[in-house]
């Protein structure tokens, strides 16, 4: 019995080891040996064995190039593209690089291919230079036709040309029109009508801070008011613009810059003398131009030149430079005439051999006004 049982137990093992060794062999990926492989090529045509050579071929050759991840020039994509659509097996002979990518590459150049196509069936027709040169005088002797108008005197001549081509050829000819006014063209049109205001800082010789305010004309560069304190707050800078506009003289516009100092009773004194007040906007350091030019020039030809004691010496040495700047200085924005007189031009002396002329000193000699003598 135990014989029996003992042979059984062996059939069973037997039986199971090749149950499981053929269970193996059926779910083992299909590998291709040698004869198999030797097989299926001559079963295969010259020119797929010559197709997957070369594949197989350029693969390895970009392996070569490379040391850790391999890099593909656009001509191997080309070249793989190109051979893996002669190649029948042409997944299976694929290394370095997934099927996929393969794909997309090949979708890639077939979209370059139709764009360079498409470019070239849409290709607009050429306009001729006679044409070009009649819509150019077009545009340059009436500026205020647009291309509409302009394509609709062409077809009246029987020259037919779309509107997108009098458009193209009309841009340099006519520059683009601005959509609103320049604050150059503002300030051209309205300078006899705007005041501009400033502060200046400045440091006497007990490093103790004075403020000297300006209201200063933009169009004749003449300075309106100027005053001194050491604490400029909204009461004091209201009075300053009373004093700048007596007898209801007032310009139209009044630039100034976002400081906390003009407050509620300087809007209020504005508004009573029919100013409208003009904000500077943030970081436009063009908008008062003029008024912090001005400014540079208090200090580089008056304040850099002296030492400032006190308030009162600040008021006396600052309205003596403005009378000496309003009636004697010439300014180069106004073509070199003088604040007071601009718009006047002086009586031509023709050039002498000798010329009498009388220097009468500014600021102790700081400056010297020059004139001709009686």
């Amino acid at each position: 019995m135990t014989t029996i049982l003992g042979l059984l137990k062996k059939r069973a093992d037997a039986t199971l080891r090749a149950v499981h060794s053929r269970f193996l062999r059926w779910t083992k990926p299909a590998t291709r040996t040698p004869v198999r492989g030797a097989v299926a090529n001559i079963a295969m045509s010259k020119a797929a064995l010559v197709a997957e050579n070369a594949l197989l071929r350029q693969q390895r050759i970009v392996l070569q190039r490379q040391v850790k991840r391999p890099a593909f020039t656009p001509r191997d994509r080309v070249a793989l593209v190109l051979l893996a659509r002669l190649a029948h097996g042409w997944r299976a002979a694929l290394l370095i690089v997934q099927p996929d990518t393969l794909l997309r590459w090949h979708r890639q150049g077939y979209r370059l291919v139709w764009r360079v196509r498409s470019v070239t069936a849409l290709k607009r027709p050429q306009v001729s230079a006679a044409t070009v040169a009649l819509i150019k005088r077009m545009a340059e002797e009436n500026r205020r036709w647009g291309a509409e108008r302009i394509r609709g005197e062409l077809l009246k001549m029987g020259i037919r040309v779309g509107k997108r081509t009098v458009q193209r050829h009309m841009r340099g000819v006519r520059p683009t029109r601005p959509h609103g006014q320049t604050w150059a063209t503002f300030l051209h049109t309205h300078a006899h009508d705007i005041w501009a205001c400033d502060f200046l800082p400045v440091i006497d010789l007990g490093f103790r801070s004075l403020f000297a305010f300006f209201i200063v004309d933009p169009g004749s560069r003449r300075v309106v008011q100027v005053g001194v304190t050491r604490h400029p707050t909204d009461a004091w800078v209201a009075p300053q613009l009373c004093e700048a506009t007596p007898f209801g003289r007032a310009p139209r516009f009044l630039i100034r810059d976002n400081d906390a100092r003009y407050g509620a009773q300087f809007a209020r004194v504005a508004a009573g003398s029919r100013i409208e007040v003009l904000r500077t906007p943030v970081r436009a350091p063009r908008a008062n131009a003029i008024c912090a030019r001005f400014l540079g020039s208090v200090r580089r030809e008056c304040l850099d030149h002296l030492l400032i004691l006190h308030e009162g010496q600040l008021r006396r040495v600052l309205r003596a430079y403005c009378t000496y700047c309003n009636g004697a200085r010439p300014h180069q924005g106004i073509g070199q005439a003088i604040p007071v007189a601009a718009g006047q031009q002086g009586a031509v002396h023709p050039p002498a051999a000798s010329v009498s002329v009388v220097s009468i000193p500014v600021l102790g000699g700081l400056h010297h006004d020059y004139r001709r003598a009686a």
